[in-house]
């Protein structure tokens, strides 16, 4: 008797194996504006390659004006009626829209929650470090979460643990808001700092 080892992606029938057939990998649909003969439209608002709106003209037409010139249709506003098409060298196109999205997401700037843990008896130099890094988060855009922890006994004195987060709200005052006022989470006080734009 014959033995079959199953595969993934293949069926077992009794003692035979029967193999899917391969499909290739589905072919994404390009991205980015129609060119060429991808446009769809019979008719098309051309402007050609200076910038000047020739007017509706057929498809066929704009396609020979473009190869004239040695350069590609492009479909700019395919929502219109008749959709929009200009002359133009599409790599060119292609390459500063790139820059311009690279751009972008370089001046973006994503805004980060750092965290500065305290203790409710936090020692007057402990204290004067800490809010020298809050400072430096603040400058560099940064918000700030204040966690101030309770142990053991520290849960019956919580009003000294909100005078000092009300201290760290005083000493920042100039430079930052507060974005969430003091509230207790479990054992812990937690006050979030945003900085003043």
């Amino acid at each position: 008797m014959l033995t079959f080892y199953s595969k993934p992606g293949a069926t077992t029938l009794g003692d035979a194996t029967i193999r899917r057939p391969y499909r290739g990998q589905q072919e994404r649909e390009p991205s980015g504006p129609k060119t060429n003969e991808d446009i769809l439209a019979i008719e098309v608002r051309l402007i050609d390659e200076t910038g000047e709106n020739v007017g509706v003209v057929q498809k066929t037409d704009a396609l020979e004006r473009a190869v004239s010139t040695g350069l590609d249709l492009v479909e700019i506003s395919p929502d219109a009626k008749p959709p929009v098409a200009k002359i133009m060298d599409y790599g060119k196109f292609k390459y500063q829209e790139q820059k311009k999205a690279a751009e972008a997401r370089k001046k973006q700037k994503t805004v980060e929650v750092k965290e500065i843990k305290m203790r409710p008896n936090i020692d007057n130099h402990d204290y004067d470090v800490k809010m020298r890094a809050m400072n430096r988060f603040f400058d560099e855009g940064d918000k700030v979460k204040v966690t101030l922890r309770f142990r053991g006994r520290e849960m019956a004195h919580q009003q000294l643990g909100r005078e000092l987060l009300l201290k760290v709200k005083g000493d920042t005052e100039e430079i930052a808001k507060v974005e969430s006022e003091p509230r207790l989470e479990g054992r812990q006080m937690v006050m979030v700092l945003a900085p003043k734009l």
